[in-house]
């Protein structure tokens, strides 16, 4: 069986839209891998939606164009569970949330709590932005 197929049939059992690289890295080489991944984004199965994080797809019922399997909240909240990372509400989301404001929180902020990340993941255009809760030294002070 072919590199190919075999991943095919792990992205169709995982029960998860979001796959890891790492969690392949045992089926081949780099190389091969890097090349079997390729292919089967070109052929609309997987979606890069950051390094080393790809989506499965599906067909879009108004346009017909392949399109993620989740928004952009809903894959980078897996990603982070997979890659060990606790994430909250950003503070918008959480004054929202809490109905401390009733205005909407205008982008997916995530807040990485100690953690400080810049790994960009990226779907349809849109974005995850970062905030931690670092104290940020005063300019006067």
């Amino acid at each position: 069986m072919k590199l190919e197929e075999r991943l095919l049939r792990s992205v169709r059992q995982r029960n998860s839209d979001v796959i890891l690289r790492a969690e392949l890295a045992n089926m081949a080489s780099p190389s091969q891998l890097s090349e079997a991944l390729k292919s089967l984004q070109d052929k609309g199965v997987l979606m890069r939606i950051g390094t080393g994080i790809y989506a499965r797809t599906r067909r879009s019922s108004v346009t017909g164009a392949t399109i993620p399997a989740g928004s952009l909240e809903t894959l980078a909240t897996q990603a982070f569970k997979k890659m060990g990372v606790e994430i909250k509400a950003g503070k918008a989301a959480e004054e929202y949330n809490s109905r401390r404001t009733t205005q909407l929180p205008g982008s997916f902020v995530a807040n990485t709590g100690r953690r400080r990340i810049t790994r960009k993941i990226e779907v349809g255009g849109r974005s995850v932005v970062y905030e931690n809760d670092f104290a940020r030294a005063k300019a006067g002070a």
